[in-house]
């Protein structure tokens, strides 16, 4: 977490969470979602603006964090903003010399490999379980023909409860 954000945090430690703003596509993607968006449809079907500025992708690459019930967030400043997620938490970007990348840019090491219903390539590692980003079939075709990973058969829809994350973040009820 940046400093600045640690220290917004200490100076206002009661900000209001955001729900419904922010959304993370199976593409690794950030989607700004404005009420006229929310209210347009859900997300993926209307996905808002898609953040293109490097600078900001990097300050949400550095503050992307989950909490205790698997909600996965942006901490802007001393405000928790709360992220959609169209399939899993981190979507992996596979490179040519064997290493993974998360969508924001940090290294993983990989513990298993599933695919499910639909053909999609999921990896479980240790910063959690990930989408494979579609552009990097080959690399990953060419992972389980040398034996490196022997993905296992998952059905998508548990894969939120089994890897304890959260798609649709909620406010809590009062």
């Amino acid at each position: 977490m940046d400093a600045l954000v640690a220290a917004a945090l200490k100076k206002w430690p009661n900000v209001p969470h955001c729900y419904g703003w922010l959304a993370l596509d199976a593409r690794g993607d950030w989607y700004m979602r404005d009420e006229r968006i929310q209210h347009a449809g859900p997300f993926p079907q209307v996905k808002g603006s898609r953040i293109e500025h490097d600078k900001l992708l990097a300050f949400i690459g550095r503050n992307y964090a989950h909490d205790d019930a698997g909600c996965w967030f942006f901490q802007n400043g001393p405000q928790r903003v709360y992220v959609e997620l169209e399939a899993t938490p981190w979507v992996w970007r596979l490179q040519p010399d064997g290493r993974v990348l998360s969508h924001t840019g940090m290294a993983a090491q990989v513990q298993a490999s599933l695919l499910d219903e639909a053909g999609r390539l999921y990896l479980a590692t240790d910063l959690g379980l990930g989408l494979v980003h579609t552009a990097d079939m080959a690399l990953a075709a060419d992972a389980v023909e040398q034996g490196r990973w022997v993905p296992a058969e998952v059905a998508a829809a548990d894969l939120p409860q089994r890897y304890g994350f959260v798609t649709r973040p909620q406010p809590p009820q009062r």
